[in-house]
């Protein structure tokens, strides 16, 4: 006979993500690196997985991460609901503490609050106020974060403007700053750049969702004012269907090139690395991942003048509010071999200061076992397996 082994490392059930590993978003980037981070420290993170189709809920382990993928027939908003339903359910049939990202589905998490299970919530920016989800959708999300400002024991705002605004639904005391992080980029092979057509060191770079909000027409129109001497790489999906996507290819100069969309991690850090500056038009929305990322690059950064982005970059960044102040601040920095290189090094130490996975993923390793901590009844069924 084999012996029988307890895991008796602590458990944190992490929701609300499709999982492990991260070929979505930011919030799956940020699960994949706190499960990492978690792992390393003596966890046993639990991820739930969202996968198509039907059938069983699958259990498996990837790069020593628990997993657990629930198939999901529906595409869109529903299928993600009743995935997160799905997840609720069979997370509650033990006692670990949870880390939830988002509050979309908030409703769900009354099960945490009254079964007495621990709740930490990621709170993902104003995501009721976005103009894009039309207005059944807003009033689903604003009741929603309403009621995880109540069933949430500790949320999470990923900006200190995003926590003051927290603090007007929540008590303050519940309320934690934790940003979202990125790997710093020191080198990278150049293929990634060769194969959009471009060149090292004499391009600029957009990334970002094609969408009004992120001032990506203001940022084209302003680069093709004038022949610049180097080229704008503006990644995403710009199809002829949307007529914002055809206003922004319209406005834009020769110089302006429409590569399409890059998902993979790796080579959209050597498109920034080999990049000559990163231009971001965020208006809302916190800490922004692609500045983050931007700056562990060690881009030279033009961003849109907000709260959210002066906190993020700094003095790394020059900023813009107009489609002539825009202009203006790509002159400057196109002109200044030596402001480039000021703001690099700026981003860098500010990165390396607030943004490094290190430092964010510990941040919600402290948050998470002071959660545990208040309830020393909590005690995950054990798992028993063979060992040789």
């Amino acid at each position: 006979m084999h012996a029988a082994t307890r895991d008796a490392r602590p458990v944190v059930r992490i929701l609300g993500t499709h999982g492990v590993p991260a070929a979505y978003g930011g919030f799956e980037t940020a699960a994949e690196n706190v499960a990492l981070h978690l792992r390393d420290h003596g966890w046993r993170p639990v991820v739930y997985c969202q996968a198509d189709g039907r059938g069983p809920i699958v259990e498996d382990v990837w790069n020593g991460i628990d997993r657990v993928t629930i198939p999901v027939a529906r595409d869109g908003w529903l299928g993600t609901s009743l995935f997160d339903l799905r997840s609720i359910r069979h997370a509650t049939r033990f006692r670990d503490p949870c880390l939830t990202f988002g509050y979309n589905t908030a409703v769900f998490n009354i099960a945490q609050r009254a079964l007495g299970i621990p709740n930490v919530i990621n709170m993902d920016g104003i995501e009721w106020s976005r103009a894009r989800w039309g207005v059944i959708r807003q009033a689903i999300l604003y009741v929603n974060e309403r009621i995880a400002c109540w069933v949430g024991d500790e949320l999470i705002a990923d900006h200190p403007v995003i926590e003051d605004y927290l603090a007007r639904k929540a008590r303050r005391s519940k309320l934690h700053t934790i940003t979202y992080g990125a790997n710093t980029v020191l080198d990278a092979p150049t293929a990634p750049v060769a194969e959009l057509g471009l060149e090292p060191g004499r391009y600029l770079t957009i990334v970002c969702r094609p969408i009004p909000e992120n001032s990506i027409l203001e940022l084209v129109t302003a680069f093709s004012r004038r022949p610049r001497g180097v080229q704008l790489a503006v990644l995403g999906t710009y199809g002829d269907d949307d007529p914002f996507h055809r206003a922004v290819r319209e406005a834009a100069s020769p110089e302006v090139v429409f590569p399409g969309s890059v998902y993979e991690p790796e080579r959209l850090a050597a498109i920034r690395y080999h990049g000559l500056a990163y231009l971001h038009g965020h208006t809302v929305g916190g800490t922004n991942p692609s500045l983050v990322e931007a700056m562990a690059a060690g881009n030279p950064v033009i961003a849109h003048d907000n709260p959210y982005n002066r906190w993020v970059a700094g003095d790394g960044a020059l900023y813009f509010d107009s489609v002539d102040s825009a202009a203006e601040q790509i002159d400057a920095l196109l002109e200044s071999e030596s402001l480039r290189g000021r703001l690099s090094a700026t981003v860098r130490e500010r990165h390396a200061a607030e943004f490094t996975w290190e430092h964010v993923a510990g941040q919600y390793e402290t948050l998470i076992a002071s959660v545990s901590a208040r309830r020393p009844e909590l005690v995950s069924e054990p798992d028993v397996g063979a060992t040789a």
